[in-house]
Protein backbone atom coordinates (compact mmCIF):
# COMPACT_ATOMS: atom_id res chain seq x y z
CA UNK A 1 0.00 0.00 0.00
CA UNK A 2 1.35 3.44 -0.91
CA UNK A 3 2.22 6.08 1.69
CA UNK A 4 -0.61 8.19 0.26
CA UNK A 5 -3.19 5.49 1.07
CA UNK A 6 -1.67 4.79 4.49
CA UNK A 7 -1.88 8.44 5.46
CA UNK A 8 -4.87 9.33 7.58
CA UNK A 9 -7.44 11.42 5.73
CA UNK A 10 -6.94 15.13 6.38
CA UNK A 11 -3.33 14.74 7.54
CA UNK A 12 0.00 15.49 5.87
CA UNK A 13 2.91 13.05 5.86
CA UNK A 14 4.44 14.86 8.84
CA UNK A 15 1.25 14.46 10.87
CA UNK A 16 0.13 18.07 10.47
CA UNK A 17 -3.44 18.83 9.46
CA UNK A 18 -4.23 19.62 5.85
CA UNK A 19 -5.38 23.24 5.58
CA UNK A 20 -8.68 22.31 3.93
CA UNK A 21 -9.44 19.66 6.57
CA UNK A 22 -8.57 22.01 9.44
CA UNK A 23 -10.79 24.77 8.07
CA UNK A 24 -13.72 22.42 7.44
CA UNK A 25 -13.47 20.96 10.96
CA UNK A 26 -13.17 24.42 12.50
CA UNK A 27 -16.26 25.57 10.58
CA UNK A 28 -18.20 22.50 11.73
CA UNK A 29 -17.22 23.05 15.37
CA UNK A 30 -18.07 26.75 15.19
CA UNK A 31 -21.59 25.86 14.06
CA UNK A 32 -21.86 23.66 17.16
CA UNK A 33 -20.59 26.54 19.31
CA UNK A 34 -23.43 28.72 18.00
CA UNK A 35 -25.91 25.97 18.89
CA UNK A 36 -24.41 25.77 22.38
CA UNK A 37 -24.57 29.56 22.74
CA UNK A 38 -28.29 29.55 21.91
CA UNK A 39 -28.88 26.79 24.47
CA UNK A 40 -26.95 28.68 27.16
CA UNK A 41 -29.06 31.76 26.48
CA UNK A 42 -32.31 29.78 26.34
CA UNK A 43 -31.70 27.88 29.59
CA UNK A 44 -30.10 30.78 31.45
CA UNK A 45 -26.84 28.90 32.06
CA UNK A 46 -23.72 30.55 33.47
CA UNK A 47 -20.48 29.34 31.87
CA UNK A 48 -16.92 30.29 32.85
CA UNK A 49 -13.89 29.01 30.96
CA UNK A 50 -10.35 29.68 32.19
CA UNK A 51 -7.46 29.65 29.71
CA UNK A 52 -4.07 29.32 31.35
CA UNK A 53 -0.63 28.22 30.20
CA UNK A 54 2.83 29.42 29.32
CA UNK A 55 3.44 32.52 27.22
CA UNK A 56 2.89 31.84 23.49
CA UNK A 57 1.14 28.55 24.25
CA UNK A 58 -1.80 29.44 21.97
CA UNK A 59 -4.48 30.48 24.45
CA UNK A 60 -5.36 33.62 22.52
CA UNK A 61 -5.68 31.78 19.22
CA UNK A 62 -8.06 29.23 20.71
CA UNK A 63 -10.17 31.97 22.32
CA UNK A 64 -10.32 33.88 19.04
CA UNK A 65 -11.64 30.82 17.16
CA UNK A 66 -14.23 30.14 19.85
CA UNK A 67 -15.62 33.68 19.83
CA UNK A 68 -15.31 34.28 16.09
CA UNK A 69 -18.94 33.37 15.28
CA UNK A 70 -20.54 33.99 18.66
CA UNK A 71 -22.69 36.88 19.86
CA UNK A 72 -20.54 39.23 21.99
CA UNK A 73 -23.62 39.96 24.09
CA UNK A 74 -23.66 36.31 25.13
CA UNK A 75 -19.98 35.38 25.03
CA UNK A 76 -17.29 37.84 26.07
CA UNK A 77 -13.58 37.68 26.86
CA UNK A 78 -11.91 39.00 30.00
CA UNK A 79 -8.19 39.70 29.73
CA UNK A 80 -7.23 41.74 32.78
CA UNK A 81 -4.07 43.79 32.82
CA UNK A 82 -2.03 44.97 35.77
CA UNK A 83 -4.26 45.38 38.86
CA UNK A 84 -5.21 48.90 39.82
CA UNK A 85 -4.13 50.44 43.10
CA UNK A 86 -7.61 49.76 44.51
CA UNK A 87 -7.63 46.13 43.28
CA UNK A 88 -4.32 45.52 45.02
CA UNK A 89 -6.03 46.38 48.31
CA UNK A 90 -9.02 44.08 47.71
CA UNK A 91 -9.58 40.44 48.54
CA UNK A 92 -7.70 38.72 45.72
CA UNK A 93 -10.73 37.10 44.04
CA UNK A 94 -12.76 40.29 44.31
CA UNK A 95 -11.14 41.74 41.20
CA UNK A 96 -12.53 38.87 39.13
CA UNK A 97 -16.04 38.62 40.60
CA UNK A 98 -17.46 41.61 38.65
CA UNK A 99 -16.60 39.81 35.40
CA UNK A 100 -18.45 36.58 36.22
CA UNK A 101 -21.44 35.79 33.98
CA UNK A 102 -25.09 36.42 34.65
CA UNK A 103 -27.67 33.85 33.50
CA UNK A 104 -27.45 33.19 29.78
CA UNK A 105 -23.81 34.30 29.46
CA UNK A 106 -20.42 32.74 28.70
CA UNK A 107 -17.22 34.35 29.95
CA UNK A 108 -13.78 33.30 28.71
CA UNK A 109 -10.88 34.38 30.92
CA UNK A 110 -7.60 34.89 29.05
CA UNK A 111 -5.62 34.31 32.22
CA UNK A 112 -7.52 34.44 35.47
CA UNK A 113 -7.12 34.20 39.24
CA UNK A 114 -4.43 31.62 38.52
CA UNK A 115 -2.00 34.45 37.86
CA UNK A 116 -1.29 34.37 41.59
CA UNK A 117 0.28 30.91 42.03
CA UNK A 118 2.17 30.89 38.71
CA UNK A 119 3.10 34.16 36.95
CA UNK A 120 2.90 36.44 39.99
CA UNK A 121 4.67 33.91 42.19
CA UNK A 122 7.56 33.29 39.80
CA UNK A 123 8.03 37.00 39.11
CA UNK A 124 7.95 37.86 42.83
CA UNK A 125 4.73 39.92 42.73
CA UNK A 126 3.20 37.95 45.61
CA UNK A 127 4.62 36.48 48.80
CA UNK A 128 4.75 32.79 49.64
CA UNK A 129 2.20 33.44 52.39
CA UNK A 130 -0.19 34.86 49.79
CA UNK A 131 0.35 31.80 47.60
CA UNK A 132 -0.40 29.46 50.52
CA UNK A 133 -3.59 31.38 51.23
CA UNK A 134 -4.52 31.10 47.56
CA UNK A 135 -4.18 27.32 47.67
CA UNK A 136 -6.63 27.25 50.60
CA UNK A 137 -9.08 29.82 49.23
CA UNK A 138 -9.16 28.92 45.53
CA UNK A 139 -10.82 25.47 45.81
CA UNK A 140 -13.41 26.96 48.16
CA UNK A 141 -14.05 29.87 45.79
CA UNK A 142 -14.50 27.54 42.82
CA UNK A 143 -16.78 25.19 44.78
CA UNK A 144 -18.96 28.20 45.65
CA UNK A 145 -19.21 29.12 41.97
CA UNK A 146 -20.19 25.57 41.07
CA UNK A 147 -22.77 25.36 43.87
CA UNK A 148 -24.31 28.59 42.58
CA UNK A 149 -24.94 26.87 39.25
CA UNK A 150 -21.90 28.08 37.31
CA UNK A 151 -20.32 25.67 34.83
CA UNK A 152 -16.57 26.13 35.41
CA UNK A 153 -14.02 24.71 32.96
CA UNK A 154 -10.22 25.07 33.32
CA UNK A 155 -7.75 24.61 30.45
CA UNK A 156 -3.96 24.59 30.69
CA UNK A 157 -2.19 25.02 27.34
CA UNK A 158 1.08 23.10 27.40
CA UNK A 159 3.91 24.00 25.02
CA UNK A 160 7.48 22.74 24.81
CA UNK A 161 10.52 24.92 25.44
CA UNK A 162 11.60 24.59 21.80
CA UNK A 163 8.20 25.53 20.36
CA UNK A 164 7.81 28.49 22.71
CA UNK A 165 11.24 29.75 21.61
CA UNK A 166 10.23 29.43 17.95
CA UNK A 167 7.01 31.38 18.55
CA UNK A 168 8.81 34.13 20.44
CA UNK A 169 11.21 34.58 17.50
CA UNK A 170 8.27 34.63 15.09
CA UNK A 171 6.63 37.38 17.13
CA UNK A 172 9.82 39.43 17.15
CA UNK A 173 10.08 39.18 13.35
CA UNK A 174 6.40 39.98 12.68
CA UNK A 175 5.52 43.66 13.40
CA UNK A 176 1.84 42.71 13.84
CA UNK A 177 2.71 40.31 16.65
CA UNK A 178 5.38 42.16 18.63
CA UNK A 179 2.76 43.61 20.98
CA UNK A 180 2.20 40.07 22.23
CA UNK A 181 5.64 40.03 23.89
CA UNK A 182 5.64 41.93 27.16
CA UNK A 183 8.63 42.70 29.40
CA UNK A 184 7.32 39.96 31.71
CA UNK A 185 7.43 37.47 28.84
CA UNK A 186 11.07 38.33 28.20
CA UNK A 187 12.01 37.90 31.85
CA UNK A 188 10.08 34.64 32.13
CA UNK A 189 12.31 32.93 29.54
CA UNK A 190 15.04 32.62 32.14
CA UNK A 191 12.62 31.04 34.64
CA UNK A 192 11.34 28.04 32.67
CA UNK A 193 11.98 25.55 35.47
CA UNK A 194 10.46 27.82 38.14
CA UNK A 195 7.31 28.10 36.03
CA UNK A 196 7.17 24.31 35.71
CA UNK A 197 7.48 23.80 39.47
CA UNK A 198 4.89 26.51 40.20
CA UNK A 199 2.44 24.98 37.71
CA UNK A 200 2.90 21.49 39.16
CA UNK A 201 2.21 22.70 42.70
CA UNK A 202 -0.77 24.72 41.50
CA UNK A 203 -2.25 21.58 39.90
CA UNK A 204 -1.65 19.65 43.12
CA UNK A 205 -3.83 22.02 45.15
CA UNK A 206 -6.45 23.10 42.61
CA UNK A 207 -7.14 20.01 40.48
CA UNK A 208 -10.22 19.26 42.56
CA UNK A 209 -12.87 16.59 41.80
CA UNK A 210 -15.53 19.27 41.37
CA UNK A 211 -13.47 21.05 38.70
CA UNK A 212 -10.52 19.26 37.14
CA UNK A 213 -7.77 20.79 35.06
CA UNK A 214 -7.76 19.85 31.37
CA UNK A 215 -4.36 20.01 29.66
CA UNK A 216 -4.28 20.95 25.98
CA UNK A 217 -1.12 19.82 24.17
CA UNK A 218 -0.41 22.92 22.11
CA UNK A 219 2.81 22.44 20.14
CA UNK A 220 0.54 22.09 17.10
CA UNK A 221 -1.72 25.16 17.21
CA UNK A 222 -4.34 23.91 14.79
CA UNK A 223 -4.79 20.59 16.54
CA UNK A 224 -4.87 22.35 19.91
CA UNK A 225 -7.67 24.66 18.78
CA UNK A 226 -9.81 21.86 17.40
CA UNK A 227 -9.19 19.62 20.41
CA UNK A 228 -10.03 22.40 22.86
CA UNK A 229 -13.23 23.43 21.10
CA UNK A 230 -14.34 19.83 20.65
CA UNK A 231 -13.80 19.16 24.35
CA UNK A 232 -15.49 22.42 25.40
CA UNK A 233 -18.63 21.35 23.54
CA UNK A 234 -18.77 18.15 25.61
CA UNK A 235 -18.64 20.08 28.88
CA UNK A 236 -21.86 22.03 28.29
CA UNK A 237 -24.71 19.64 27.40
CA UNK A 238 -26.87 21.42 24.83
CA UNK A 239 -29.62 20.83 22.33
CA UNK A 240 -30.01 22.25 18.86
CA UNK A 241 -32.64 24.97 19.03
CA UNK A 242 -31.51 26.79 15.90
CA UNK A 243 -34.32 29.14 14.85
CA UNK A 244 -36.21 28.39 11.66
CA UNK A 245 -35.10 30.31 8.60
CA UNK A 246 -36.63 33.76 8.60
CA UNK A 247 -38.59 34.97 5.60
CA UNK A 248 -37.98 38.63 4.89
CA UNK A 249 -41.06 40.79 4.63
CA UNK A 250 -41.39 43.05 1.57
CA UNK A 251 -39.52 46.29 1.94
CA UNK A 252 -41.57 49.39 2.70
CA UNK A 253 -42.69 51.38 -0.30
CA UNK A 254 -40.40 54.41 -0.52
CA UNK A 255 -41.73 56.30 -3.52
CA UNK A 256 -41.78 59.56 -1.53
CA UNK A 257 -38.20 59.19 -0.30
CA UNK A 258 -35.27 60.77 -2.14
CA UNK A 259 -31.72 60.10 -0.98
CA UNK A 260 -29.55 63.15 -0.23
CA UNK A 261 -27.12 63.98 -3.04
CA UNK A 262 -23.59 62.58 -2.78
CA UNK A 263 -22.19 66.10 -2.68
CA UNK A 264 -23.73 66.65 0.76
CA UNK A 265 -22.09 63.57 2.34
CA UNK A 266 -18.57 62.66 3.39
CA UNK A 267 -17.48 59.36 1.89
CA UNK A 268 -14.44 57.28 2.77
CA UNK A 269 -11.91 57.59 -0.10
CA UNK A 270 -11.77 54.63 -2.51
CA UNK A 271 -8.16 53.67 -1.87
CA UNK A 272 -8.93 50.12 -3.06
Amino acid sequence: MSDQKKRKKGYKKNGKLEKEYYESELARLQVELVKMQEWVKHKGLKVVVLFEGRDAAGKGGAIKRITECLNPRVCNVVAKGKPTEREEKQWYFQRYVPHLPAEGEIVLFDRSWYNCPVVDRVMGFVTEEEVKEFFVSCPQFEKMLIRSGTILIKYWFSVSDEEQERRFKDRIEDPTKRWKISPIDVKSRAKWMEYSKAKDEMFEFTDIPECRWWTVEADDKKKARLNCISHFLTQVPYQDITPEKIELTPRQDCEDYVRPPHSEQNFVPHDY
